[in-house]
Order: structure tokens, then sequence, then C-alpha cells
């Protein structure tokens, strides 16, 4: 009997920090093992192995579940023995545990002449697709249709208690610290919902009661999501946890009481319900309005056979009551770059999908703080790194710029400028990271009044946090708005109880990069610590660096090779390549501030065929 095992066995675990709603239920409860506090072994494939071992010890009084089902077996030896007698035994025969266990892989020759069985899916993909189909055609199409949904960041909710989750802004809607039913204008507009811009610069939104065979979810916030099909509305999974949560966690409301017979379409009733939910909002902002220098984008046909100044033009500046190329017109005198390390990072607006994977890793690299819900309403983010979302108000973001010339002088009044910060029905959607530009030409350097921020021979735009007196003048003289002011300690500070109060949340602390305080300014340093550890690590070893080597949080973490870091004084790396492409463009050219970030234009194939 699995209870009476359990019984002959002293566990001695304690959970006072591992309740959750699972083991809420359960009679019994053991606390496993993080795997980076495991042994294990896997085999890649046929004739190669990887060994597993921790890279810490156990954090609490836990253990690994192998080891219990040892014990439960009835013997009393450890995994780690076990797992060293079967290598021995069955694949290693003759040779070293040690050696195998320090190179981490190992392989043996394949037996039958180096042939293996190729595995042959059993399942044709036209059976897999006509599958689909078949349970498109069965869907009912009633009423309304609510689709439950993992969302991007938060996922599941598994890791509902990690802060930097809870703060991530979702790539459409830009909300953190919440989940919410998405509608259509169409579907607001016949139940009454509503989003307003409330005075404070803050997005609120109307509350909806939602059923869904017979239970009923109250006082769900409501979120008007252009482009969603009429008549369906969608909820996110992973928010409403309360069990072994902080306060500051229990957010959103519990999606799975209407999820039913595992589908997660459902046909569900709406109706709306009083009161104005406050949402952390962190961009208000649903179009691009016409901002043609912001967001680039051209016809895959025009990027075949048109001149590239026809789609990607260079703004033009008045000299001497002329009009001249923007970039041919400097404020400064410039410095020579050409001597040592100049670092720039491309960014590939085609290949962006706004995942957000680059927003994580910055914060996990950098130490920046979660600062909670209603620090963000207040526009008091810390995101080095934000990923713009825009909307085009026409069929195209082409047509958006030609409407706003048409416009020209009505934005003068509240009727033009709703318009074209309304979304198209079905609109076109582009993402934007952007993080310090590290200006060649930093309009913050000139106005700290204690040369907090300088810059460096190696392009980078530095800041010396000791040094900073909080006059926060180069947050305003700043075009891009990528500097972040901390108003608060955010550390040590039971208000802000999030992962830099305890010493378990400390763990994750960076060491390479100092925690802020009050006080002053922060923002992007483009990964210094791991540029200078790239350039020390080649000099000790005596070689050149590699193209590649150089890196940054976010370009390690993004998987579609949308950034992309190095030196374009190496002129075989990546980078300098891409500067010379006819994409390449810089965000708000006409300002004069000759960034180190650079982005591709980007194109679109709007004919299929």
């Amino acid at each position: 009997d699995f209870a009476e095992g359990l019984e002959k066995v002293d566990l001695s675990v304690t959970f006072s920090t591992n309740w959750n709603e699972t083991t809420e239920r359960t009679q019994f409860a053991a606390a496993a093992n993080h795997f980076l506090e495991s042994w294990g072994d896997a085999q890649l494939k046929k004739g190669h192995y990887s060994l597993v071992q921790p890279t810490i010890r156990e954090l609490f009084d836990t253990r690994q579940f192998q080891q219990s089902l040892l014990l439960w077996m009835g013997s009393d030896q450890s995994y780690y023995d076990y797992i060293k007698a079967y290598w021995t035994d069955i694949i290693l025969g003759t040779e070293s545990w040690n050696k195998a266990l320090h190179d981490g892989v190992y392989s043996v020759e394949m037996n039958m002449a180096g042939t293996r069985e190729e595995t042959v899916s059993e399942t044709a993909p036209d059976a897999v697709l006509s599958d689909a189909v078949r349970n498109l055609a069965s869907t009912s199409s009633e009423g309304m249709e609510l689709t439950l949904y993992s969302k991007v960041g938060m996922g599941d909710g598994q890791q509902a208690s990690n802060p930097w989750l809870q703060e991530f802004p979702d790539p459409i809607t830009r909300v953190t610290w919440d989940n919410y039913l998405t509608i259509s204008r169409a579907d607001a507009n016949e139940l009454g919902l509503v989003n307003e811009n409330a005075a404070n610069g803050g997005l609120d939104g109307s509350y909806a009661n939602v059923t869904v065979n017979g239970v009923t979810l109250s006082s769900v916030p409501v979120i008007i999501q252009p482009g969603q099909a009429k008549n369906t509305i969608g909820l996110s999974f992973g928010y409403g946890r309360k069990v072994g949560m902080k306060e500051e966690m229990q957010t959103g409301v519990n999606a799975y009481a209407l999820y039913t017979d595992f589908n997660s379409i459902q046909s569900v009733s709406v109706e709306k319900a009083s009161g104005m939910h406050e949402f952390a909002c962190i961009q208000l902002q649903n179009t691009l309005m016409g901002r043609g220098e912001i967001i680039k984008e051209t016809t895959l046909e025009k990027y075949k056979t048109e001149d590239p100044h026809e789609w990607n033009p260079v703004p033009e500046v008045s000299l001497n009551h002329q009009e001249v190329p923007a970039t041919t017109v400097d404020l400064w005198e410039s410095f020579d770059r050409s001597v040592g390390h100049h670092f720039n990072m491309s960014i590939d607006l085609n290949a962006c999908t706004g995942c957000g994977a680059c927003v994580i890793a910055c914060h996990a690299e950098n130490n920046i703080p979660v600062v909670g819900k209603t620090e963000v309403r207040r526009s008091r983010d810390m995101h080095w790194l934000r990923i713009d979302r825009y909307y085009s108000s026409e069929d195209t973001f082409e047509d958006d710029n030609i409407k706003k010339d048409e416009f020209s002088g009505a934005f003068d009044s509240k009727a033009g400028f709703e318009e074209m910060e309304r979304a198209a029905e079905n609109p076109q959607v582009a993402f934007q990271p952007v993080m310090c530009q590290h200006c060649n030409h930093a309009p913050c350097e000139t106005v700290c009044p204690v040369a907090a921020t300088s810059h460096s021979r190696q392009g980078q735009n530095h800041m010396a946090y000791n040094r900073c007196v909080g006059t926060r003048y180069c947050a305003n003289n700043c075009p891009y708005k990528v500097r972040r002011f901390n108003w608060f300690l955010y550390n040590n500070n039971d208000e802000f109880d999030f992962h830099m109060n305890n010493d378990l949340g400390k763990m994750v602390i960076n060491p390479d990069v100092t925690v802020r305080s009050r006080g002053v300014i922060e923002k992007c340093s483009l990964c210094i610590q791991m540029t200078q550890k790239t350039i020390l690590d080649a000099k000790r070893e005596g070689r050149e660096i590699e193209d590649g080597e150089f890196q940054t949080a976010c370009s390690n973490a993004c998987s579609n090779g949308a950034i992309i870091f190095g030196d374009i004084n190496d002129e075989k790396s990546q980078v300098a390549a891409l500067k010379k492409e006819d994409r390449m463009y810089h965000l708000l050219e006409a300002v004069g501030t000759k960034p180190n970030v650079f982005y591709q234009v980007k194109v679109r194939n709007t004919n299929e065929a």
C-alpha cells in the first residue's frame, strides 16, 4: 500500500513555504528536489549519453524523487551510487566513471555496422490535417464562444509566484498583473463595455460576469482587443491563485473554473457588471498614428523592385535654410571611434514576435526590481527593455501614414486625434524592442549636472550610480524615454515584498551588477559586465575575440535572432554587415543622436500568391 510505504519512510520534509492548490487537497505531500539539485542522465540519441549532476546542494528539506523510489522499494542505496553502478555496469564497461562525469557526455560505437532503425510516424500529415478540419467543423457557432488560453508570460500558472512573470507586460495588450476578458469592439459596444484612459495616466475597464455551463465568474475585467473576431471572447489561465502566494501576488481570476471536459473552447454568456477595474498597462497608445520614423515597413514587392530610398527614406532637416539628409548634420564634433571595440546592436523588426524573452532575461541579468501593480499604473515600471506594440489605423501602416498627411492640421481637434488612435477592424501589428539607444551624440549626457551619465570609447552610454543625484534631467531630455528612476528603495523594503527581501529571492541577484538605490536613474548598459568579461577572457587566453562572442542578455535570449550584438570595428562581424544593409535605419533619425542601436525595416509579403 502506497500510504503504508510512506508511513515506513521518514520523509522529514517541511512544507511551510511549499503549499499550493494541489497539496491542499492531498493526504501526503513529499517535496522533490529542483532539477539543479539532482542527479540524472539522458540518452540524446542511440549510443550517445549524458550525465546530469547537481549544481547546488538542496536548499530545503527535500529529496530527489528517484531516491524516494529506491527507499520505497526497500533499498538503502543512494541515487548517486545507483546511477554510478548502472553506468559502470551497463554503459561504460572499462571506461572511467570520473572521466565520463568530467566530460558530461559519453558515446559508444553503434552496433550492427552503425545502422539503426528509422522511426516512422504512425499518423500521416494528411490524417492530422483532416482531424483538425473535422474538429473545427464540429464546433458550435451559436451565441458567444469563450477561448481559454495560456498567456505568453504566465503560461498555465505554475510559475504564478514569480514576480518577473506577474510584471511582464502581455505582448498584445501591454497589461501587467492581471488577466481579463478580451472582446471585440463590436461586442463591447453591444454590451456597453468600455476602456478609458484615466486622468492619472492609467487604463480603466468595465467589469463583466461570465457564465459557462452554470458556473459564473463575477466581475472579470474587460480589455477591448482590436482584430478580435465578433462573438468571441478570451480569458487566460494562470491567475487567481491564493494558496501559498504572497498577498501582492494574488491577482486575477481563476479561469480553470470554466474549463470543462478538457475543452478550452466553451459556449458562454456575458453581461456587464457594475464598477470599473484599474489596469496596470504600460502602453496606452494603440496605433502608430503615422509616425513613419518609428516603425518603417514595406512590401516584399517594393523591397525587391524599388530603390531603397523609396521605402527606407532618410529624414531631412533644415541647414542654412536648405533641406539636407539628417545623417549629414552633426550638432557636435564626432570622436574617432575606429580604435578598439565599438559596440552596436541590430534589431530586425521582421524577426521580432514580441515574445518578451529578452525582457525577462534583462531583468535576471541586471537585477531590475519588481515594483508592483500600483507603481506600474503610475508609469513607474522599471523595465530597461520594453517592446512597443503598434496597430495600424488603416489596412496597412503605409495607409496609416497617408491618413496622417490627409489630417495634417486636424490633430488640434479631439475627434481627429481619436480617429487616428483607433485601430483598424483587422489591423496590422508590429513589435519594436526599445532600450537605451546608446547615442554617440547623447542628449542625456549634456544635461547631467554631475556627469553621472557619460559616453565610453566602446560606444556605451554609462551610468555612474554613486554619482547620480536624481535630478532626472537626463530622463526629461531623452527622446526615447528609456531611463527609469528609482522612486523608492526596492530591496530590503517590506513595501515591495517580491524577491529582494529574503535570502532565497536574493539568490537570483547577479553579483556582477550593482543593486541600485533610491533616488538614482538606471537604464540599459548593453550588459557591459558581459562584454568586459569576454574581453578579459580573450586577453587571459591570448587570443582574438571571434564574432558572436560578444553578447547581451537580450541577444542571448532571442530565439528568433531578431537581436544581433557585436563590434562594428570588426568588419567581418555580422553586426557590421547588418549596418550596411539597405533595410537599416535609426529610431528618430532626424533628432541627430547618432544611436549605436539600429533597426531593420519590416518587410511584409502582402501578395501570398
